[in-house]
């Protein structure tokens, strides 16, 4: 779904296209581009054209490409799910999705789904795990560029932070991810739409948070104007209720009510409790005004459609019953007034919200005050400052555990990047130790003397290599991970100089790929095997004839490949006799072995305790040592990009 979609004008020729076709292949095709718009505007028409797709992919046998169909009818699922409150379902679409997108998926669409699925875990509480899926991502999109994934990561944080009431990093994530998305050449798709959208709601609702009504209301019409614009139909009444909510702030009832009006009124909400709410605060609107009759009418409404969802929102119930009760106490009717007063109250202590218990415990008490019942008076009066005392007091423990929370998600988000920081340094250490100055001085050397032997064109040949070479491995330098393919063709470059200018052709090398290996698909973290090779070649074949070197890349598991290097040498205790004696060599130590394995470990998460390295000393038949075998376990990531 990082593909261009359609945008609202192409829409019209899609649907007709798909009218006329009847390959299945074709359809699918169509349908997949329809679903990129309809997801983020038209619900309805999203899941039946869902549905058609399910009955085309259950027939269809496309290949590798009926997999990408699968994968993006699982997210899309999700998505719409997660759109009409359905978070369960939403969780098992986008888990299908993952599995989908591990195996034959792009890293795109891997760190796209996490993207997606951190938002539906939001929704349902697991911050935690949001944030454990947005690392995930960025570690992703750090190594592999994005701009519009950046941007609505960015976002996506905004919105942690925002649910962690770190109001002032969230808003710094909002405004970064809304600067991105708006710098993304060319026109936004849907989706880039839809999270400028939200974007805009997160920065209205801090705007309201800090009392800053003012740009609350500009960033919410921000968001109907999108909307509009865009036919997003199906979140367009709570953007109304929004845009009506900030004006209510405000206290500009006018405004508000046309807003709240507005949210009634669209027919393709999907989703009523929008409409409940709206109801709810046209009728606050007009308890406001004295309109007694007209409120108790809409609250009424509100009071049904809420009803619908059972306890799920007693919350709302008991701030209608609170009005209810404060409209027929305008219309002088006492019993129903009483009886809706203690009703809110009721539901508040269920609810245990000491703020509306507060509230409506200080309306009794002015109520029974108003009619003259002083002891009634005095006793909710007192309960009221019982209530509030305690909503004081819950607000500071509140604060509290919000600071503390801020502190672990920090804490936690500092330890991420301690861990990214030590593994970039690892990596640019294990570069530097990467070629010894005995293999540059000895290859340098001997290309001088091919030219000075008047052998040019070898002279040329080999410079040329060795120019490849060195310009690879400081291209190579500024990224974590490259396809396989270049890796291994890295290697094969590095043993052709050793080959040819230091042993004169008396080292023979093999580099074997199983055939289950994408090469160009699969990525490795940059220049991992060379050390391996570096340390066979100096302490076990330097002082041996008809030397041979075997690399072998096979597949461990899904998640990382084994690479034998082979040799034929001495064997490690030979060679550390002999370095002991070899004043040239005393010095050459195997740093980069021992970094890598520390890069190792922490590209695959693991404690100190893992070991990623086997080093193997191999005998003959006589006991006698035979060379050595080091099993490289290494991570591996798709780089493929369709």
């Amino acid at each position: 779904m990082t593909n261009s979609l359609p945008l609202l004008e192409q829409i019209e020729p899609l649907e007709y296209q798909l009218q006329q076709n009847k390959a299945a292949s074709q359809r699918m095709e169509i349908i997949d581009q329809l679903l990129g718009y309809y997801v983020f505007t038209d619900i309805k028409r999203a899941e039946r054209l869902l549905e058609e797709l399910y009955d085309l992919l259950k027939n269809a046998d496309l290949g590798h490409s009926q997999m990408d169909f699968q994968l993006r009818y699982h997210q899309y699922r999700a998505l719409v799910a997660n759109m009409r409150y359905d978070f369960e379902r939403s969780v098992q679409y986008f888990n299908e999705a993952i599995q989908v997108a591990e195996t034959t998926g792009t890293v795109f669409q891997q760190a796209e789904i996490m993207i997606d699925y951190a938002g539906t875990c939001m929704n349902n509480k697991e911050n935690d795990y949001a944030r454990q899926l947005l690392e995930k991502a960025e570690l992703i999109l750090k190594r592999f560029s994005h701009p519009a994934l950046q941007a609505r990561l960015i976002a996506r944080y905004g919105f942690l932070n925002l649910m962690l009431s770190d109001f002032s990093k969230a808003i710094e994530d909002l405004l970064e991810a809304d600067k991105q998305l708006s710098s993304l050449k060319g026109p936004l798709s849907p989706k880039d739409m839809y999270f400028l959208g939200l974007i805009h709601s997160g920065l209205g609702t801090i705007y309201v948070h800090n009392d800053n009504y003012e740009r609350s209301i500009l960033s919410y019409r921000k968001v109907v104007e999108m909307s509009e614009s865009m036919n997003m139909r199906s979140r367009l009444s709570w953007n109304y209720l929004n845009l009506g909510n900030a004006y209510l702030a405000a206290s500009d009832l006018e405004n508000a009510e046309q807003f709240f009006l507005k949210a009634v009124q669209n027919p393709d909400d999907i989703n009523p409790i929008s409409h409940a709410s709206a109801y709810a605060n046209l009728g606050y609107c007009a308890l406001q005004k004295e309109n007694f009759k007209e409120a108790l009418e809409l609250l009424e409404k509100a009071e049904g459609l809420y009803q619908e969802f059972g306890n799920g929102e007693l919350d709302n119930l008991g701030h209608i019953a609170s009005w209810r009760a404060q409209s027929y106490d305008g219309m002088g009717q006492y019993k129903p007034a009483i009886e809706h007063f203690h009703m809110a109250l009721n539901i508040a202590e269920e609810l245990e919200d000491l703020k509306l218990a507060s509230a409506t415990s200080e309306n009794i008490a002015t109520f029974y005050a108003n009619h003259q019942e002083w002891e009634d008076a005095y006793h909710f009066q007192a309960l009221h400052s019982k209530y509030s005392d305690l909503y004081v007091r819950q607000v500071n423990d509140r604060r509290q555990m919000e600071l503390e929370v801020k502190y672990d998600a920090e804490k936690k988000r500092q330890e991420a990047e301690l861990l990214r920081l030590q593994a970039t340094k690892l990596q640019l250490k294990a570069l530097r130790a990467q070629m010894n100055p005995h293999f540059l001085y000895n290859a340098l050397n001997s290309i001088q003397n091919y030219i000075t032997s008047n052998k040019g064109n070898h002279a040329a040949k080999y410079l040329a290599k060795f120019a490849k070479l060195m310009r690879q491995s400081l291209e190579y330098s500024d990224l974590e991970f490259i396809s396989l393919e270049k890796e291994i063709e890295f290697l094969r470059d590095y043993l052709y100089i050793n080959e040819k200018l230091r042993f004169e052709d008396q080292l023979r090398y093999r580099i074997q790929v199983d055939e289950d290996i994408e090469e160009d698909i699969l990525g490795v973290p940059t220049m991992i095997v060379q050390p391996y090779v570096e340390n066979a070649i100096e302490h076990g074949l330097r002082t041996r004839k008809n030397g041979m070197i075997q690399l072998i890349f096979s597949m461990y598991d899904e998640k990382s490949i084994i690479c034998i290097v082979e040799d034929n040498g001495i064997g490690r205790k030979k060679a550390r006799d002999n370095q002991m004696q070899d004043a040239q060599y005393q010095n050459h130590k195997s740093r980069g072995t021992k970094i890598t394995e520390d890069r190792l470990r922490i590209l695959h998460n693991a404690d100190a305790n893992k070991v990623f390295v086997r080093t193997i000393d191999m005998k003959d038949e006589n006991g006698q040592p035979s060379g050595t075998r080091v099993e490289i376990k290494i991570p591996i990531v798709d780089i493929h990009m369709r």
